[in-house]
Parts: structure tokens; C-alpha cells; sequence
């Protein structure tokens, strides 16, 4: 096993990191989940698009809540 890999363990699942960019509008990441996540969605077309998603539909809550 790589240092890397040792020091950060395995790559985000695609059902780990689409709960985790959930959970981001209740909590802050740690830094740890921060670059678990930054290195999956470098990789990842499908959850990047989720995140996309997720920014969109929380934007349009915030303006049906004024």
C-alpha cells in the first residue's frame, strides 16, 4: 500500500461522497472528508454533477424562502 493511500485510506465510494456533499449543508467536513472528497470529484463526472445539482436546488430554497 502506498504512503498516501496509508496516511488518507481508500477513495470515496460514489454513495459515500454523494452522502457527505448532503450532509455539507448541516456541517462543516473534517479535513480528512474535505480531501477524500476534493480527490473523488476530480475523478468523478457523476458526482461532480450531483454537487452541481445540490448547489442548484439549495439556491432555489433560498430564494422560494424570502
Amino acid at each position: 500500500m502506498n504512503r498516501i493511500a496509508q496516511l488518507f485510506g481508500h477513495w470515496l465510494a460514489c454513495k459515500d461522497a454523494t452522502r457527505l456533499l448532503s450532509q455539507l449543508e448541516e456541517r462543516e467536513p473534517t479535513t480528512l472528508e474535505r480531501i477524500r472528497l476534493r480527490w473523488h470529484l476530480a475523478a468523478c463526472d457523476a458526482c461532480t454533477r450531483f454537487r452541481d445539482q445540490l448547489g442548484t436546488l439549495r439556491e432555489a430554497m433560498r430564494r422560494y424562502g424570502r
